[in-house]
């Protein structure tokens, strides 16, 4: 008989994420009970954020206990469902962890139309980095049209978006990114109006060429030196939409020498989590579902193969591997 596959925490790392970290099990189906769903997962997506999950330091959100299935979004099919408004067949996205079988309440779960867009892209710029995306760029850097957005990390499942949706609302969008490859992408296919190679050794310079006129907004994905040289080239009354620091998610510190920059140029600058206020997903859904369609927002998608392949996978996410979102395909 078919057994459910998945993979728990075995231990807590201590710097970078090993894949020892990480322990494959094999479990029966689960059997929905009153109100859920059954779902056979068919893709898995990788997020910075289950770096922080794995650790037991307080956070935001509970820490995945050792033992437990790895937190993570799931797109999938229904087998079985005991809850009025889903049936077998459907398609949906929830969060059901790393593995082949999920049930969950049918509250918890979103149905959504896999003819319309690729189920795969409801993890992506369709789901929770579209919608993290949308709400740090238009809640918080607000982007007036002709303003420099910069955008770090520009070529991944977040920072992709962000810079695509500041030039639909009319701003002029400056990605950085890891590499000659990757920076092609944010400019010829992504239309970005430049893209910094931080890997090239000119950050300082090739910043001070793309933005000539300073940096009116700047959505932060990555922390650390790039952060700091950034801070340097706010204009004042800037904004900053504080998304993640993965450069620093295993243990690297690194000084704001430019921290002074904040008060001098009275930056606003926020921390967000893409669930602090649920009522933001329904609008920002539609809005990008509609760019997906029309061909407005493009998107690229690194997948791995099976479940089994998932830890190094998202080691490889965390070390900056990853084209786009990074995602598993299940079974």
């Amino acid at each position: 008989m078919e057994k459910n596959q998945k993979i728990v925490l075995a231990s807590r790392p201590t710097t970078w994420v090993e894949e020892s970290n990480f322990r494959l099990e094999q479990s029966d189906i689960p059997v929905p009970g009153a109100n859920q769903v059954l779902v056979r997962n068919r893709w898995l997506s990788l997020d910075p954020y289950m770096r922080g999950r794995m650790s037991d330091a307080k956070s935001y959100a509970a820490p995945v206990q050792i033992g437990a299935v790895m937190v993570g979004g799931t797109a999938g099919e229904v087998i079985k469902s005991n809850h009025p408004e889903f049936t077998a067949g459907d398609t949906v996205v929830g969060a059901l962890g790393w593995q082949t079988w999920g049930v969950a309440d049918g509250s918890t779960l979103r149905k959504v139309d896999a003819r319309a867009i690729p189920l795969s892209a409801y993890l992506g710029p369709v789901g929770m980095p579209g919608v993290t995306a949308w709400v740090g760029l238009l809640d918080i850097c607000a982007p007036r049209a002709g303003e420099t957005l910069v955008v770090t990390a520009a070529s991944g499942a977040v920072g992709s978006v962000v810079g695509q949706l500041a030039q639909i609302h009319g701003a002029r969008a400056v990605g950085i990114a890891g590499g000659p490859d990757k920076c092609r992408y944010v400019m010829d296919e992504l239309g970005f109006d430049a893209c910094i190679d931080y890997k090239a050794g000119n950050l300082h310079g090739d910043l001070r060429q793309a933005t000539p006129n300073g940096i009116d907004c700047l959505f932060e994905n990555v922390g650390g030196e790039i952060f700091d040289t950034l801070l340097g080239r706010m204009n004042p009354f800037s904004r900053v939409a504080l998304c993640g620091l993965i450069s620093q998610y295993n243990g690297e510190s690194c000084p704001l020498n430019n921290i002074r920059s904040v008060l001098v140029n009275r930056i606003r600058m926020q921390g967000f989590i893409v669930t602090d206020d649920l009522s933001r997903w329904p609008p920002a859904l539609k809005e990008l579902g509609g760019h997906i369609i029309a061909g407005r927002i493009k998107y690229r998608e690194s997948v791995a193969e099976g479940l089994a392949a998932a830890p190094a996978a998202l080691i490889s996410l965390l070390k900056g591997g990853n084209f786009g979102k990074q995602l598993v395909k299940l079974g």
